[in-house]
């Protein structure tokens, strides 16, 4: 049986739908990551799973009891579902020891292994005014985890972390799925953060579930430009450029626009097999790659590559990877 079952829910914010028809499962252990543009409804469906919205249609069962929206119960929170937010707040000028004592209901040696794991031992005898931001996520991270949850809900947790702050937190968030056994659903809008942790994502656009599947599927098989556009650079061809790549690719000509990554595209010397005369028109150097404009049957295409010789005005040959192009 699923963990979680949502099931057909619809939630209206100020006479507007800000979830229509949403339905997805979620194993235990299973990291499932929400994906979508800015106001797509990531959060409002997070909190929605939370207790926290009210849907007026559909139902979320979690661990087999319902979860109730808060016009339904005194205090807005489903048992056993912890929901960490951006903007983690902190009573101030407390002792981080305290805070946490307060809310902890394990034995200490149980609390001391979590504090380990959120990275946050060393900072128990610092106040709360006294930590960085970064440090202030992870505190808040372990203060719900001492409810002992079964399900976390992490809604961008890493707004507005640094680099070092933001990776030590991914660490963090790996080690509570392994060694805490909790599972975990993220939001981010960062195409990084979702690809590199999920074991299946959910895209969502205007309010509606418009793809659902394994992360790899999700990038390299996109059901519409929107979700090619959410994961990354893509080339989106039409006309003759299409038609002679995806000859190239052995695929059936479609009335249909062909989608290539960047990434997916090779270059080659011009007169080498199985590859389509183009010329190089720009080259952007980004330290591990490259990306180079190159006009191919008056049309323009990027590509990334590792080649550093490459110069505007070179004629080269274009491949196309083993199933490098998708039929949108």
């Amino acid at each position: 049986m699923s963990l979680l079952r949502v099931s057909e829910i619809s939630l209206q914010e100020r006479g507007d739908f800000a979830l229509q028809h949403i339905s997805f499962q979620q194993q235990e252990f299973e990291k499932l990551a929400i994906a979508g543009e800015t106001g797509a409804g990531k959060s409002t469906l997070l909190q929605a799973v939370a207790g926290l919205a009210q849907p007026q249609a559909g139902t979320i069962t979690f661990d087999g009891r319902r979860v109730k929206g808060p016009q339904e119960v005194l205090v807005p929170g489903h048992p056993g579902v912890a929901y960490l937010s951006q903007h983690s707040e902190l009573p101030h000028s407390l002792r981080v020891e305290q805070v946490l004592r307060y809310a902890s209901k394990l034995p200490a040696a149980e609390s001391q292994k979590l504090y380990e794991v959120c990275r946050i031992s060393h900072l128990l005898e610092r106040r709360t005014d006294q930590v960085s931001g970064g440090e202030r996520q992870r505190i808040a991270l372990a203060r719900l985890l001492l409810s002992s949850p079964k399900l976390l809900l992490l809604d961008e947790p890493f707004s507005n972390l640094d680099r070092g702050h933001k990776q030590l937190l991914k660490a963090v968030i790996d080690d509570i799925g392994e060694e805490l056994r909790l599972t975990c659903i993220l939001v981010s809008h960062d195409p990084a953060d979702t690809l590199s942790w999920a074991d299946t994502l959910l895209v969502l656009e205007r309010g509606r579930l418009v793809q659902q599947g394994p992360p790899r599927q999700v990038y390299a098989q996109p059901a519409t430009e929107y979700v090619a556009g959410l994961f990354g650079d893509y080339n989106l061809l039409r006309g003759a450029a299409a038609t002679a790549l995806a000859d190239l690719a052995g695929l059936p000509p479609r009335r249909k626009p062909l989608l290539i990554r960047p990434e997916n595209l090779l270059l080659t010397t011009e007169s080498a097999p199985h590859t389509l005369p183009a010329t190089v028109r720009a080259v952007r150097f980004f330290g591990s790659y490259s990306e180079v404009d190159v006009a191919l049957l008056r049309t323009r295409l990027t590509v990334k590559t590792a080649s550093t010789d490459l110069m505007p005005g070179r004629a080269v040959g274009v491949a196309l990877a083993p199933a490098g192009a998708w039929y949108l």
